[in-house]
């Protein structure tokens, strides 16, 4: 048993560079974000307090978390360091670390969080049961409400979106505003920050657009201050599904809680953990959406005020 543990040490040290407890008589979560944002870090917070009133604390259960850099090479290097530690689950919050996790491992329980559509970005081919080692919990919202709603406050003509191409959550939010742009009449134009900067797609935007939609990807989620500002300087109002939105300055959001993605996922975690394959559970939609209305940025942009998108609003930002 000391021999065990040493080793595990020692195989610890030399991939996070500090020695570690040893996990030799317990379970070993490994937990990546991808990225180091409050969204990820709220659902870890819920993920690691949920787990443990099922049984698995500190006492039985390690839980090792990485925030590495926000590109594939970092989260596949992540993967593979907990693949190396013989971790027994992997929970990836985010589509970039789940699809990371999906390519370099194919035994090891994987339970994702907050992905975004998790058949439209790739990390299933089935909404159901995935029949892998695979299953989590989907942030994915009926992108119509956000945009029917918005078109209560300001007719919608023509929609800005920012987003990356290269994080595929946000990717699949262009394609649905693109998409609900045909359906219902109104134009779409894309700044992509995986070929410019952030302040450039908001001049190339600003002038040209009824409203900006701001996609979820790492860098609209660090520069979602910057962007509201130089939006509301140019009278654009912002729309957006990232949590929290409406309260840093959106007119409206369509938002998922983080704490119950990371609640479901310990759930689902607790299961894998006791025996049940991941194959066997069903992707878990989310429960509580919230559509924000943020009534100062309405009265500050001379947006109209309609009954109807008031009485719809789950919570308004007075």
């Amino acid at each position: 048993m000391a021999t065990a543990i040493l080793r595990t040490a020692v195989l610890l040290f030399l991939i996070f560079g500090s020695v570690a407890p040893s996990c030799a008589a317990g379970k070993l979560v490994a937990a990546v974000l991808s990225a180091d944002i409050p969204r990820y870090r709220e659902a870890h917070r819920s993920f690691v307090k949920t787990l443990a009133q099922k049984g698995f604390d500190q006492s039985n259960t390690e839980i090792f978390l990485q925030s590495p850099n926000p590109d594939p090479i970092s989260w596949a290097n992540a993967i593979r360091k907990f693949e190396a530690i013989g971790a027994d689950i992997i929970i990836a919050y985010g589509a970039p670390a789940t699809l990371a996790a999906k390519r370099e491992v194919d035994k090891t329980p994987v339970v994702f969080v907050d992905v975004y559509g998790p058949v439209e970005t790739g990390v299933t081919r089935l909404s159901g049961i995935t029949g892998s080692n695979l299953c989590g919990v989907s942030s994915k919202v009926p992108m119509v409400t956000l945009i029917r709603t918005a078109n209560d406050f300001r007719k919608v003509g023509r929609i800005g979106v920012v987003y990356n191409s290269r994080e595929a959550g946000s990717a699949v939010q262009f394609n649905e505003i693109r998409n609900l742009g045909s359906q219902l009449k109104f134009s779409v134009l894309g700044a992509n920050l995986a070929s410019t900067g952030l302040d450039a797609a908001l001049d190339s935007l600003l002038s040209r657009v009824d409203y900006l939609y701001v996609s979820e990807c790492f860098s609209c989620a660090r520069g979602f201050e910057r962007i509201v500002t130089k939006a509301n300087g140019a009278g654009i109002p912002v729309l957006s599904q990232m949590p929290d939105s409406a309260e840093k300055g959106a007119v409206v959001s369509l938002e998922v809680s983080p704490a119950e993605q990371g609640q479901l996922a310990a759930e689902y975690a607790a299961k894998v953990l006791m025996g049940v394959k991941p194959g066997q559970l069903p992707i878990i939609t989310p429960k509580k959406i919230d559509l924000v209305v943020n009534l100062r940025a309405v009265k500050a942009l001379n947006l109209h005020i309609p009954l109807q998108g008031l009485t719809s609003a789950t919570k308004i930002i007075k």
